[in-house]
């Protein structure tokens, strides 16, 4: 499901304007902005914490929140998302929201998610063959001959 725009700006706490001079901040990359007009650079959630674990490597949600303003639940989402992953040896995980399997990043394990997506695939397979037959239903008044007949020179 697509995250709405006010959903979007409350977790990244995108800035929209500069700090020196009240410009509009151009958004560069890996939650990175420069302004227009006097070129200072501003960082929404993800650049700060993306930044801050480039730093840290290994750095616990507590650790960045404390450091960067970053909320733990910020840093959740964007573990949702596997914008970053939690570091092999951690104590903590994320849950599938399947099968409850411990997972490092994102919703769902390697498992259930090549399982939805061949239920996903089986579906459209479902729906295209179902479009399929009742294109075949409406050839009312046709015998199984030709239609069009070449005509002879």
């Amino acid at each position: 499901m697509a995250m709405d725009l006010a959903g979007y700006l409350q977790i990244y706490n995108v800035p929209t304007s500069c700090k020196s001079c009240g410009g509009v901040l151009v958004y560069r990359g890996l939650g990175e902005y420069r302004c227009e007009e006097c070129g200072a650079f501003d960082y929404d959630n993800y650049g700060k914490a993306r930044s801050y674990i480039e730093q840290n490597p290994g750095a616990s949600a507590v650790d960045i929140e404390k450091n960067t303003g970053v909320s733990k639940a910020a840093v959740r989402a964007m573990l949702r998302e596997s914008r970053f992953e939690i570091v092999e040896g951690a104590r903590s995980f994320l849950h599938c929201e399947s099968c409850r399997k411990e997972i490092r990043s994102g919703r769902y394990c390697p498992e259930c998610e090549k399982n939805i997506h061949l239920t996903l695939e089986k579906q459209q397979r479902e729906e295209h063959q179902k479009k399929m037959h009742v294109f075949a239903m409406n050839t009312q008044g046709e015998t199984g001959q030709r239609r069009f007949v070449r005509d002879k020179d």
